[in-house]
């Protein structure tokens, strides 16, 4: 680093120039006087004393007064290094003691121009999942993505798949990549979400074509996303074939989306297993406080697998026996349904 950068630096860390000449000076020379100093600078002697107990109160100096004439002598850097550090460490302390950690997500929109991007962006999200993914692929593309859905069902993610330019392809080929996967024989645009957070939506040419003009979007909106995970569930998956469905999963389990158990309930229904269900839910469309209702699933309303029971794409319920009543389930924003559910736990009875 040179003498130019150096002096930038000890800028922002809050000295002036006269203060940064000052104190490379004594660095240059270890230990001066303070008529030495002057001469070097270019400043009077009364100054050099003025901004050599300014450095020596930052820690950058000593000022041995005790001595005539008196001297000013350079900390050794280690020393300055380490109480700067903490100093900021004290400064973090404070700041984070008045910081207002609200949530915030970030509302970005990327137009990606390269297939490379596309594959970096997709493979990116995937990897990041937590709960649930959306995806439909060419057939061709598959096997470069198929290592982050194999990872993100064995953590426990509910990944529906649709795998379009479909030809030969059979259920042994997904196995492991989904929840539930479908084929379609035509070609559609590759369409992603993941948590109703992150989306992305390409034309196939990007991927299929090396020199395709095409561009993709990805974007982080918590205000869109849903809306293409309805289009993807209400336009897409119905008109693919059901080609593979995972074994339901181990109980019992937790869950803060609500497809996923509605998927894990079906399954089991149809096996003849029971599934006990404890859920923190309110009343559809009231604003009171968070209740714990508990109760055996006796049906689902759903589309994720076939036979498709529910009335329209979006619809995904829990029909719950609580004892005394029938009730319906549904997830964040619903309306139709007795109950919103916040989370549930499946478990077996």
């Amino acid at each position: 680093m040179d003498d130019s950068t150096l002096a930038d630096r000890l800028t922002q860390l809050g000295l002036s120039e006269k203060e940064v000449d000052t104190y490379l000076s004594i660095l240059r020379n270890g230990e001066a006087k303070a008529s030495e100093i002057a001469d070097n600078t270019g400043v009077s002697k009364r100054y050099v004393y003025s901004i050599s107990e300014s450095l020596e109160d930052r820690g950058f100096v000593e000022v041995n007064d005790h001595v005539v004439p008196t001297t000013i002598r350079a900390r050794p850097p280690s020393e300055v290094v380490e109480s700067l550090t903490n100093q900021l460490s004290e400064m973090e302390s404070a700041l984070d003691s008045r910081y207002s950690d609200t949530e915030r997500r970030a509302q970005q929109f990327d137009v990606i121009k390269s297939r490379v991007t596309v594959v970096k962006r997709l493979t990116e999200y995937i990897s990041n999942a937590a709960d649930e993914v959306m995806l439909s692929v060419p057939q061709q593309y598959l096997p470069e993505i198929a290592d982050e859905l194999e990872a993100a069902v064995d953590r426990g993610v509910l990944a529906l798949l649709v795998v379009s330019n479909a030809t030969d392809i059979e259920n042994e080929d997904v196995a492991g990549m989904a929840s539930v996967a479908r084929s379609w024989q035509q070609e559609m645009p590759i369409v992603l979400t993941v948590d109703g957070q992150f989306g992305l939506v390409a034309p196939a040419d990007m991927i299929i074509r090396s020199n395709s003009d095409q561009r993709a979007i990805a974007f982080v909106q918590e205000q869109l996303v849903p809306v293409l995970s309805g289009s993807f569930l209400g336009n897409y998956w119905p008109m693919a074939t059901e080609l593979y469905v995972a074994e339901p999963r181990e109980l019992p389990a937790t869950y803060r989306r609500f497809r996923q158990p509605v998927l894990q309930a079906t399954l089991r229904l149809r096996a003849g297993d029971p599934v006990h269900v404890t859920a923190s839910v309110h009343p559809v469309q009231a604003d009171t406080d968070v209740e714990t209702l508990k109760g055996t699933v006796v049906d689902t309303r759903q589309g994720l697998v076939e036979p498709q029971t529910n009335a329209y794409p979006i619809e995904h319920t829990l029909v719950v026996d609580t004892g005394e009543e029938t009730v319906t389930i549904g997830g964040p924003g619903s309306f139709i349904e007795d109950y919103e559910a916040e989370e549930i736990i499946l478990s077996e009875p």
